[in-house]
Parts: structure tokens; C-alpha cells; sequence
């Protein structure tokens, strides 16, 4: 089963993440892989770096956009695939719903031509489950500037007005989606939101998540 998490920056998804993981180590499930993008072997996390890198402010939209969709057609054949195919747990911070919402909408290329890249590079994967932490944008960066421990990078230095043209898009893509994307209030205490995604693994992930 493939499960991605998704969300506007400081909405938690690390934190959830790694709740979610443990909880499996503790009842014992170890056929999974916790994975994020772009990132998630050796070639997309070298992708990664030129993307974040804050000396490459200078770097085109449509560079960038195809970056991403280059990281995750290496992170779906080294990576996501044979997992899947061993019936292996797929957990990743991160999807396609990111290019379709940060490039598509927050870079004004289109959300129709960035799905549409995706899926050549995805060749149709599309995540079984995606849990979307929903947060309003001044909220999600206000808890990153009090609690941001890792470095800043490219994509830190946007105005106000992108990330909530990320977040518009992300409301839009879970109301057309709304079977594989179920939302979750992020703006709770982490318990609370950790208890709710747990919830719904139960429900959706019964066979993982008992």
C-alpha cells in the first residue's frame, strides 16, 4: 500500500510521520518503507540538493518543475516500486500533489501541465491513501520561525501571497479528490492530529495499521 502526507509548510508531517512509524515498530510491523521527495536514494536526494540550494535563486520555474518530476522518476523504479511489489508499506512525506500545488499553482505554470508531466514521470502511480495536514499558511511558517532546527533553503525566501496559492490549491485538489485525500486539521495540538491520522489508518490501512 502507497500512503503519502501532504501539507503546507510547518503543518507537521514530520512529526506525524514519525509518530506513525513508531507506533508501527511497537506492534511489531517492520515490511514498510518511510520514504520522502524529492529525495529517497542516492540520485534524488543529489536532485533535492540543487532544488533547496539558496545559491540557485536564480533557477527557472519550469527548471524546477522538472526537477522534481526527474528526483521522482528515479525515487518510484530504485525506490517506491520494489517495495510495493515486495507488499511492502509505502509511507512518503511528499507526492506529486506537491508539484501540482507548489509549481503547477504557486509557480503559475498550470496545474493541468504539471499533472500531466507527473504522470509520464509516475508512468500512473497514484498513492493508494494521502493524508493531507491542512493549516493556514501564516500559522504553519509562524511554528517553522519558533521551532526550525534544520537549514533554511531556496524555497524559504517566497512572499506570503505563494504560500497561500499553495494552500488555495491544496484545498481544491482534496474537494475534487476527496476519496484518496482526506484532510485533517493541523492547526490541533500534534496529539490531536496524531490521534485523527491514526484513526483513519485504521480504517483505510487496516491490514498495516490493526
Amino acid at each position: 500500500m502507497f500512503i503519502t502526507f501532504e501539507g503546507t509548510d510547518g503543518s507537521g508531517k514530520t512529526s506525524v510521520i514519525k509518530a506513525i512509524v513508531k507506533e508501527l515498530e511497537k506492534n511489531g510491523k517492520t515490511e514498510y518503507v518511510l520514504t520522502r521527495e524529492p529525495g529517497g536514494n542516492r540520485i534524488s536526494e543529489a536532485i533535492r540538493n540543487v532544488i533547496l540550494d539558496e545559491r540557485f535563486v536564480e533557477m527557472d520555474e519550469r527548471t524546477e518543475a522538472l526537477l522534481y518530476a526527474a528526483a521522482r522518476r528515479q525515487h518510484i523504479v530504485e525506490t517506491i516500486n520494489p517495495a510495493l511489489s515486495a507488499g511492502k508499506l509505502v509511507l512518503c512525506d511528499r507526492f506529486v500533489d506537491s508539484s501540482i500545488v507548489y509549481q503547477g499553482a504557486g509557480r503559475s505554470i498550470g496545474t493541468d501541465r504539471i499533472a500531466e508531466m507527473n504522470r509520464f514521470a509516475t508512468d500512473g502511480l497514484t498513492p493508494d491513501l494521502t493524508i493531507f495536514l491542512d493549516i493556514e499558511p501564516e500559522l504553519g511558517l509562524e511554528r517553522i520561525r519558533r521551532n526550525r532546527q534544520d537549514e533554511v533553503n531556496r524555497l524559504d525566501h517566497e512572499k506570503m501571497s505563494f504560500y497561500r496559492t499553495v494552500h488555495d490549491a491544496y484545498l481544491e485538489l482534496a474537494t475534487k479528490d476527496s476519496k484518496r485525500i482526506v484532510e485533517v486539521d493541523a492547526s490541533q495540538p500534534l496529539e490531536a492530529v496524531i490521534f485523527e491520522v491514526r484513526e483513519i489508518l485504521k480504517k483505510r490501512a487496516s491490514e498495516f495499521f490493526a
